[in-house]
This record gives structure tokens, C-alpha cells and sequence, in this order.
């Protein structure tokens, strides 16, 4: 009876872990697919691709991530992606999006600018066409404030990475870009490391309420900007206010 009893038992855990396995398997989930651009360019060796998978239900909020992949890809594109993630940690109600970079060194060359959703019960394979940002050159003088600048962060609340959000500041002081809906124009007077921003001139272009937004806090943030910093070795245009309190992150393009 004993011998029958320890029998039982080993088998019912058996069955236990075997079920547990089973679960483990059935909650893990692969998106994969093909990182593409339309340039005819190569890659150097030191390229890296990072793909990531964000929730981005909160148009007020920076994304959160729920799962990255980081690698350097073996060939030219298309390059293949693979990331695997706990299913479970999709919600109902939420929304979720795919974001890929193609990075240089310290420099950002390609990034995703559409919205590539990712659904509960949707499909697997998603690919991810990108668009270049940043030149073949490799580092380029930094003169001061002056160049062409992606929107990183707009007062510790981040951006939405499917939205560019673009300063241009030429020598002459002018400054153009994208508010990420409506192109923008106006003036900037530099002096050492002092930096004001004109009227800024932008088309009335109406887009999603999330885009709006985003683009409102930008040029409000661009009005009380004050004095300029670059952290050359990250290629990171550094613009605070009167205070000396960093509202925007900007990244070389």
C-alpha cells in the first residue's frame, strides 16, 4: 500500500508539471518579421537594430515598454526580428505598438514613424518599414545648438515614438521643423549658451488629438526655453529654462 502510495504521488506531480509546462508554453507569445528601409545603403558592422513592443493606451503618457530586443543584424535588410513575451501581459482595454531603430554608435540612422499595432488574439508577423534620420557620415562637428534635432522628451514626459517631432535651428538663427502635425518657422537668438525662441509661425493642419497635443506642449515648451547644452559623446541637444531645468531632449539627426 505504501509502495502504491508514493506511486500515486509521483505520478499526480508528474501531471502537475507537465501541466504547468504546458501553461508556461501556451502564455508565451513570438512576434516576428522583417525590419525594412527604402535606401540603397549598407549597414556598417557596428549597426544595431532594437525592437520594441509598447503600451501606448495613454496619449498623455510616455509608452511603457513590455518587452525589447537588441541585436546586430548578420545582413543587410531585410533583417529579421524575433520577440518573445509573456501574452499575459496584454490587457483588454489597452493599446500596444511595435517600435524599431536602426542605430550607428551613438547616432539614431532609421526609426519607425507609423503606428504598427499589436492586438490580442492578432496576427504574429509584423513588418516594420523605417525611415532614415540620420546620414551615412559619422560624427559631425558640433556646432553648438545649430542642425537638425529629434524631439526625445518634452518635459520629463517623454514622446510618442510613432510621432516626429523635428527642430531645426540653421546658423543664421532660423528655425524650422515639425511640430510633428504642422511644419513650423521663426527665428532664434544665440548668445554663449543662451538660446530664445522668436514667434514661432506653424500651417493649421488639424491631425489625431494625441498628435495635437503632443505638438502644443512642444511649442509651449520651445517659449520658455532659455539656454542650451549638447552632450556631444550622445549626440543630445539639452534646452532648459530660465531655472536651468532641462524641457527638452533632442536627439542629432
Amino acid at each position: 500500500m505504501r509502495l502504491f502510495g508514493l506511486k500515486t504521488w509521483a505520478a499526480a506531480l508528474e501531471v502537475v508539471i507537465g501541466f504547468n509546462a504546458v501553461a508556461a508554453l501556451a502564455a508565451t507569445r513570438t512576434l516576428h518579421g522583417s525590419i525594412l528601409y527604402r535606401e540603397r545603403m549598407a549597414l556598417p558592422p557596428d549597426a544595431r537594430v532594437e525592437v520594441q513592443l509598447l503600451d501606448v493606451s495613454r496619449a498623455d503618457a510616455p509608452s511603457r515598454t513590455i518587452a525589447e530586443t537588441r541585436f546586430r543584424p548578420r545582413g543587410q535588410v531585410p533583417i529579421p526580428y524575433s520577440l518573445r513575451f509573456d501574452a499575459a501581459k496584454l490587457k483588454p482595454g489597452h493599446s500596444y505598438a511595435l517600435r524599431a531603430t536602426i542605430s550607428v554608435g551613438d547616432r539614431l540612422w532609421f526609426t519607425s514613424t507609423s503606428r504598427h499595432a499589436v492586438e490580442i488574439g492578432g496576427p504574429d508577423r509584423i513588418d516594420i518599414p523605417l525611415q532614415r534620420v540620420a546620414g551615412q557620415a559619422a560624427a559631425r562637428s558640433t556646432a553648438g545648438p545649430v542642425g537638425r534635432w529629434l524631439a526625445e522628451d518634452i518635459r520629463g514626459g517623454g514622446v510618442m515614438d510613432y510621432l516626429q517631432t523635428v527642430l531645426v535651428i540653421a546658423p543664421n538663427g532660423k528655425v524650422g521643423g515639425s511640430g510633428g502635425c504642422n511644419t513650423m518657422g521663426g527665428s532664434a537668438t544665440i548668445r554663449g549658451d543662451g538660446i530664445r525662441f522668436g514667434q514661432i509661425a506653424s500651417t493649421m493642419k488639424a491631425c489625431t488629438p494625441a498628435a495635437m497635443n503632443q505638438e502644443r506642449k512642444f511649442f509651449d515648451a520651445l517659449k520658455d526655453v532659455r539656454s542650451w547644452r549638447v552632450d556631444a559623446p550622445r549626440q543630445k541637444l539639452i534646452l532648459s529654462d530660465g531655472r536651468g531645468r532641462p524641457i527638452l531632449v533632442l536627439a542629432r539627426m
